[in-house]
């Protein structure tokens, strides 16, 4: 008869919708008191009067009699009965739950089954978690304070919906009114059980007090070493009680106190019931129900027992208990968490030194996990609801995040090792436990049909393994072996079975040790999790956050603060599938907790990494070249004996100096500084990916995100940009500063797997953008600005001039100071510099901004040309008549202002001109293979080829810094130019007068004393040089987008300008004329810059002979000095 109980199924199948019930009433509790995720219809204000009447006359509800109450229920009496059935179905599993737990546990007493831990263990555990599981869900059902709203609700509903009231709702409301007082029905209900309860609490004598040790007894007792006894390093590690051993010290805790809490009598009659009992109180002031709801043991017990006659003694031991844990149990889990941080830390350099260990020693794993997370359990549950003590800090630990990360070391060298353990134990069940086994059933007397049936199956399954299993790497399942052993245990500790297990304690000792070897086989994650997982910490994300706080702020704690997001993944485990609803925002909750804390780690170590970064580029500051005047000019004094400097003068460091060291126990800041970075990304190897609620997090890659925004940041701060008084930094010291920080940076490399490469190239990709990823303005932005509002607008005023000799520009000297020397920012090195700070793509953005400029200018010149069209037309046909040329001539206005934005677009083109050069320098150096074939196809570039294929290689050339007939930056800016209304023909008529406009006007530069050629710049004074430049290319731009041939047109120019210039040579008033050499020499400019143009087309127009004696002109006033 006692088969067919089965027990053991119920037992299982009864503790695991337990655990889903419980989960569900805490999810109902939760939601209820949340204003936000309450039920609508609670909050809903019409419904406040039927809420008042159904709390006031629950469970008898008159639903004909007082309608005008419920009025609200009936309108919306069906989405109150949808809204209201999942809680109302909550409760009836509660209902539900309860009677077969009734059930079974009068099933159990009438068996008058034995239970003791050490013997039948799997059987009395699972009793003793069902009992703890049952009083926890009609604790939790009694905090529900909405709960005969949800009810009421639901059945008023579905009374007005159906006619009659849910069959299960008199029950439900019968079953709400007993619990109102949960201990007073709880107590009552257990008393026909108090001698099973009893017997199976009192079999924790030899478990619970050994493990309920002070640190001091641990350490003189070397728990958890491996090296206090060296010779049996190699002896595999078991014991009669081993599953006794990892048993979580809170789970024995809340068995006993809610144990004896429900079967008190025996605390009366029993003196080890008293004893363990006391043990118990004395251990701490909360136990956890589920998630974060607690039950304060020491006032629940005394609640219970004042109203019970005969228990003054026992509310006085409560009262001696709490005192007794008020003084010493903060101080005595101080001392243990701080045994354990050092036993943990020896465990896991010992296992990951010696995997092999892992087979023989994997107890003492899970025995130091089950230890450690009973003391972060503990700490968290009691930081929560810390009690007024005098020593606070005893509940505070800055070192959490050490003892944390041992235990996600452990865990991950278990997994990693997994095949090793696995191994080792498929030879120890098959080789020894099985014999073992086999032998005890041949020496027992009794060995009825069914259990022998059962013990001879142990014995086949266990021969049948063998190691060739683990090396094909085969899945193991001995789940079916382990419920076996749980029917076994429930069969024979019944009274009246035929086999006693009690009477061989043999059986059950080698059983519970091949329980323990099958479950390093098969379920190794398993047990992990039950030994080691903190997922209690998702529901207390107040106290997580502050641990993190406190180790944050600890030196010695930097390198474990890993942990911490690394226990988030923990939380995946804490669901239940009786209560989904929950697992969306735990997920959120632990992600968010996961990057907080992934952030904060993040921003420390940029932090860091950043600040030796700028140590060290301020240490390669002092060994730039301008910064070695001082250092000359004292070398020069010495040389000619200068006066000493007096005794108060403090004489200046030389780079290096702070390398010199008398005492090596001065720690610098750069010292502290790269100890904290070596801290900081130690706690990274802990693991480079986990997985939280379907997330794979890499923490590495939130570093790498940081330190690409700061890295951003600091570049453009050095940029140095200030809008209002137009100063930036020198580009050659941005770039070595650029190149301090990319060094430096790349150290970090040897500390943590992070391909700085990629970040770099990132960053600096970004900078060569108008903005970055997050929107900022960049230095290709900054430069660009600066360029264009600072030196070149200057140019154009002419305080900046353009020098060909040194490729620079160069600041006029002026009696008010310039801002800034245009020669220290644009020639070669400088303009190198910006190359490679802005590289191919911040010059296009920088080009596309100076055609803006220009396209602005042409579109003046074209209206300048439009108003004097008709002289224009004149003067082009009548260029070889001189009398009618000088009368147009007087007729003709705005030559100068032609002239001057004419200069403007050449100074422009001339910078680009510049800038590009010194990009193909740099490409040149950086990409020589790729430089070549692009110059060999712009080469091969033929005039009979398709304008559009050319433009297209032109523009690839362009892009790489190399010159090009025809500008396919400036052809695509004037071809946007074009309008609806204009057609072609009118374009190109435009077009070809601009150039007579130009022609005609330049006689015109004569007359400007600025105009006068500077042989030490190699230009005019006024950047008239430039202009060479502006009419090539703008032609060439011009003609193309029409389709014209640019070659005639710069002939016809060529011509006209030579024209105009010849009869500027017959003036023979010397004052009008005075700088008619340094404009003659412009022609010849314009003939050298244009790719159309040659020295026979000008000779065939203009004689050499002037420009010969043009040259002698300018170049004799200068006086030549060999040395």
């Amino acid at each position: 008869m006692d088969y067919q109980q089965k027990l053991a199924e119920k037992l299982t199948i009864l503790n695991e919708r337990g655990n889903g019930v419980l989960i569900r009433m805490n999810y109902i509790k939760k939601l209820c008191a949340d204003p936000k995720l309450r039920p609508s219809m609670l909050t809903d204000k019409a419904m406040e009067t039927a809420m008042k009447y159904i709390n006031k006359k629950f469970p008898n509800i008159d639903f004909r009699g007082n309608i005008q109450n419920l009025n609200n229920i009936q309108r919306k009496k069906s989405e109150v009965l949808a809204g209201m059935a999942s809680y109302y179905d909550s409760f009836l599993d509660v209902m539900e739950f309860r009677d077969h737990v009734y059930e079974l546990l009068n099933a159990i007493d009438a068996c008058q089954s034995f239970f003791d831990i050490a013997v039948n263990f799997d059987f009395t555990k699972n009793y003793l978690d069902l009992i703890t599981t049952y009083a926890s869900v009609i604790l939790m059902l009694s905090r529900i304070d909405d709960k005969k709203l949800l009810v009421g609700m639901f059945n008023c509903a579905h009374e007005m919906t159906n006619g009659s009231s849910d069959p299960s709702y008199p029950r439900l409301g019968q079953m709400f009114l007993e619990y109102e007082h949960p201990w007073k029905k709880l107590t009552e209900e257990f008393g026909p059980h108090t001698k099973s309860v009893t017997t199976a609490l009192l079999s924790l004598r030899m478990v619970y007090p050994r493990r309920n040790l002070p640190a001091e007894q641990w350490r003189s007792a070397q728990l958890l070493s491996l090296l206090s006894a060296p010779a049996a390093m190699l002896e595999p590690a078991h014991c009669n009680t081993m599953a006794c051993e990892y048993l979580s010290m809170e789970v024995m805790e809340r068995w006993i106190i809610i144990g004896f809490l429900l079967c008190h009598s025996s605390l009366n009659t029993n003196q080890a019931s008293q004893e363990l009992w006391k043990m118990a109180l004395r251990s701490g002031l909360y136990l956890t129900l589920t998630r974060d709801e607690i039950l304060n043991i020491h006032k629940v017990s005394e609640d219970l027992f004042d109203n019970i006659k005969g228990y003054s003694k026992r509310v006085a031991d409560i009262k001696e208990c709490r005192e007794h844990v008020l003084v010493n149990s903060g101080a005595m889990h101080r001392e243990r968490r701080q045994f354990l941080r050092g036993a943990m830390k020896e465990l896991f350099k010992v296992l990951g030194d010696e995997p092999g260990l892992l087979g023989p020693k994997a107890l003492f794993v899970f025995m130091a996990l089950s230890f450690s997370r009973d003391e972060v359990l503990w700490l968290v549950r009691h930081s929560e609801n810390m009690p007024k003590i005098k020593t606070p800090e005893d509940y505070i630990d800055n070192q959490m995040a050490e003892l944390l990360f041992h235990m996600e070391k452990l865990r991950g060298v278990m997994r990693k090792y997994t095949l090793v353990v696995q191994r080792y134990h498929v030879q120890y069940l098959a080789q020894f436990d099985a014999l073992v086994l086999n032998d005890t059933i041949q020496n027992m007397y009794v060995c009825p049909e069914e259990e022998s049936v059962l013990l001879s199956s142990f014995v086949s399954t266990l021969s049948a393994l063998s190691v060739k299993q683990v090396d094909k790497k085969e899945d193991f399942d001995l789940r079916a072996l382990r419920l076996d052993w749980l029917r076994l245990q429930a069969y024979t500790s019944v009274s009246k079975a035929p086999l006693l297990l009690k009477e061989y304690p043999d059986l059950a000792n080698v059983m519970n040790m091949i329980q323990f070897h099958t479950r390093m086989v098969d379920s190794m994650e398993e047990l992990l999790q039950e030994t080691s997982e903190v997922s209690i910490l998702c529901f207390y994300p107040r106290v997580f956050e502050k641990m993190f706080c406190q180790s944050s702020e600890e030196m010695t704690m930097k390198c474990y603060l890993m942990a911490f997001p690394s226990a988030c993944s923990h939380f995946t485990n804490c669901g239940h599938p009786l209560c989904p609803e929950e697992i969306e925002a735990m997920e959120k909750r632990s992600l968010r907790l996961c990057v907080t804390f992934l952030e904060q780690i993040a921003k420390q170590t940029s932090s860091v990494m950043l600040e030796i970064c700028a140590e060290q580029r301020n240490l390669n500051d002092q060994l730039l070249p301008k910064h070695c005047a001082e250092s000359i000019s004292a070398a020069r004094h010495r040389k000619q004996k200068k006066t000493v400097p007096k005794k108060g003068e403090v004489q200046k460091e030389k780079p290096g100096a702070e390398s010199l060291r008398k005492d090596r126990t001065v720690v610098t800041n750069v010292d502290k500084m790269h100890l904290m970075l070596t801290e900081l990304c130690s706690s990274y190897s802990l693991c480079s990916e986990f997985v939280v609620f379907d997330h794979i997090v890499v923490p590495t890659e939130f570093l790498l995100s940081h330190l690409e925004t700061r890295l951003s940041e600091i570049i453009v701060r050095m940029a140095n940009y200030n809008q209002t008084t137009q100063e930036i930094a020198r580009p050659s010291d941005l770039l070595a500063g650029i190149r301090a920080y990319t060094d430096n940076l790349h150290s970090l490399a040897s500390f943590i797997n992070v391909d700085v490469t990629r970040l770099v190239k990132s960053v600096l990709l970004q900078q060569t953008q108008p903005l970055d990823s997050h929107g900022a303005q960049t230095i290709s932005n900054l430069y660009t600005n600066w360029l264009l509002e600072g030196l070149l607008r200057q140019a154009s005023n002419s305080l900046i001039v353009h020098c060909p000799t040194m490729k620079c520009f160069v600041s006029q000297i002026t009696e008010n100071d310039p801002s800034f020397r245009a020669e220290e920012f644009s020639d070669i090195s400088e303009l190198q510099a910006l190359a490679e700070l802005l590289g191919p793509y911040g010059l296009k953005f920088l080009s596309e901004n100076l055609m803006w400029h220009i396209t602005s200018q042409v579109s003046e010149l074209k209206k300048m040309v439009i108003d004097h069209m008709d002289i224009l037309v004149q003067m082009k046909s009548n260029f070889d008549k001189p009398e009618e040329m000088a009368s147009l001539k007087k007729r003709l206005t705005g030559g100068e202002n032609v002239l001057k934005r004419m200069t403007i677009i050449g100074v422009i083109l001339s910078f680009r001109s510049m800038a590009q050069d010194c990009l193909k320098d740099m490409l040149h150096k950086h990409c020589p293979y790729l430089m070549g074939p692009i110059e060999s196809l712009r080469d091969s570039v033929s005039p009979e080829a398709d304008i559009q294929d050319t433009l297209s290689v032109f523009e690839l050339a362009s892009a790489a810094g190399l010159t090009c007939n025809i500008d396919p930056a400036l052809v695509a800016a004037i071809g946007s130019m074009k309008t609806d209304n204009t057609s072609i023909d009118e374009e190109y008529k435009l077009s070809r007068l601009l150039l007579v406009y130009i022609a005609v006007s330049l006689p015109t530069l004569a007359l400007d004393p600025n105009c006068f050629y500077n042989r030490e710049h190699g230009g005019h004074n006024n950047n008239i040089h430039c202009l060479a430049k502006a009419i090539n290319q703008l032609a060439a731009a011009m003609f193309t987008v029409q389709n014209k041939n640019i070659e005639q047109q710069l002939k016809e120019f060529l011509l006209l300008a030579s024209s105009t210039l010849l009869q500027l040579g017959q003036n023979v008033d010397k004052v009008e004329s005075k700088n008619r050499e340094s404009i003659y020499l412009l022609l010849h400019m314009i003939v050298e810059e244009s790719p159309f143009l040659s020295q026979d087309m000008l000779e065939s127009c203009f004689p050499y002979v002037l420009l010969r004696n043009a040259y002698r002109e300018v170049f004799r006033t200068f006086i030549v000095t060999l040395g």
